[in-house]
């Protein structure tokens, strides 16, 4: 049973969605991870105290994957329950650079941005379909005003 407290102060996360051409990075997770072992995710991690979502998103891409955003959006904040309460602020990345590495997941795959079905987690395939509301479907740039 949850406490009204357990509400009051998720975990602050990120998470990214790295893109290239007409595909997102997930990311297979090690079956060792506390934190839903084996699904397929967009990479991600915690932000530390004092610092902001952003600078967070960067720290973690570095780690994890060895890439630098050039580029990066805001695309939505959703609430997520797993074995931790966590709050996922999401970033799209369009344009990056570096040479993709694996530091953490089990593997690495592109996944095409019309298939939020390959990811496992509801919440990662929530922001997947408000990116490409906001932002289109990848192919081309979205414009101003619309």
């Amino acid at each position: 049973m949850s406490t009204v407290g357990e509400h009051r102060n998720p975990l602050e996360c990120v998470a990214a969605l790295v893109l290239k051409e007409a595909t997102v990075l997930a990311e297979e997770r090690k079956p060792t991870r506390k934190v839903v072992p084996g699904a397929v995710a967009l990479p991600g991690g915690h932000v530390e105290p004092g610092e902001k979502a952003e600078d967070a998103l960067r720290r973690e891409l570095k780690e994890e994957l060895g890439i630098a955003p050039l580029e990066v959006q805001y695309v939505c904040t959703l609430l997520h329950r797993s074995a931790e309460f966590r709050k996922l602020h999401y970033f799209a990345v369009p344009r990056w650079e570096g040479t993709l590495e694996n530091h953490e997941a089990a593997s690495l795959r592109w996944v095409p941005l019309t298939a939020s079905r390959d990811l496992d987690l509801e919440v990662d395939r929530l922001a997947l379909a408000e990116y490409l509301r906001v932002y289109g479907d990848g192919k081309r740039p979205a414009t101003s005003g619309r």
